[in-house]
This record gives structure tokens, sequence and C-alpha cells, in this order.
């Protein structure tokens, strides 16, 4: 009796075994339509970038990442890096215009670089300034709040341009 419920354990453990879901071919086949689709969108978002700097005669660089800058006063000191305080005025809008949400309204924000949750974006950009500077930043979404938004007033998708001013500790 205890052969045949070790055999029968065996047996069902073995049928229970699954394949991973990654060595399907349909899996492989949908990872690899989603990482096309992926790349499309970020692309759509270049070109819209690119459209707006145009539109806006901006002169701005744009890192390995996506994001894209300009320093309009340059700051003194060393540039920030990961465990930074940084204190900071912004005013962050849609590529419409449409103001998402500036200290002007709600104070200075403060991060801690690589501590505080915030765009990735913004910590990269964060990271080419120094004290006093002041910066224009374009995030794609990826670098944003990316597919679903912030769920208040930044919609799902958005690109956004910030202005932002460092401020001395």
């Amino acid at each position: 009796m205890n052969r045949l419920s070790l055999l029968f354990l065996f047996l069902l453990a073995v049928s229970c075994r699954n394949t991973p879901e990654e060595s399907k071919p349909e899996f492989r086949r949908s990872r690899e339509e989603m990482a096309d689709i992926n790349r499309h969108l970020v692309e759509k978002d270049r070109e819209r970038i690119i459209n707006y700097i145009e539109r806006n005669n901006l002169k701005m660089q744009e890192s390995p990442t996506g994001l894209w800058y300009s320093v309009t006063v340059s700051g003194e000191g060393k540039e920030f890096v990961t465990g930074d305080r940084v204190r900071f005025a912004y005013d962050c809008r849609l590529l419409d215009g449409t103001r998402c949400y500036s200290s002007s309204e709600s104070g200075p924000r403060e991060i801690i670089i690589g501590k505080t949750q915030a765009e990735t974006g913004l910590i990269e950009g964060f990271m080419l300034l120094r004290p006093g500077a002041e910066a224009l930043f374009i995030l794609p979404p990826h670098l944003a709040y990316g597919l679903i938004g912030d769920g208040k007033k930044i919609p799902s998708r958005a690109i956004l341009v910030y202005n932002v001013a460092i401020l001395q500790p």
C-alpha cells in the first residue's frame, strides 16, 4: 500500500508539472509582439517630442535613455549623485501646455536621489545639474508615469515638460 501511495504521489507530481510559460511558442511570440509595440510607441513619442522642440524653437539634447534636456543656468559646485538631497521649484506641464503640478501651487519639492520615489527622468536630469541650476526637461512616458499616469492630473502615456530650478539648501 505504501509503494502504491508513493507511486501515485510521484505520478501526480509529474503530471502536474507545467512547462514554463516562456518556453511555449505563443508566449515567445506575444512577448516579441509586445516588444515591437513598445518600440513603436517609443519612436512615436520621440517624434512628438522632436516636433514640440522644433515648434517652440528649443535647443535641447537627448540622453541615451530618451530624456531631453536643456540646462539654462549652470549652477555651481559638483553635480548631484545618489544620496544627495535636492530641493527644487518646478512647473510640470503636458506637451499641449496643460499645467499638471507646480511649486507655485504646492511649494518646492525635495527628494533624495536614489531614495525618494520620483520620476526616473527627473532623477536622471538632476544628476546632470549642480546646485543653483535651472533646466528644462522633457520626459517621455517611459521616464515619467508610463502607461497609467498618476491617477490624478497626469493621463496615461503622457509626455511631461518640466521647468526646474534647483534651490540652495
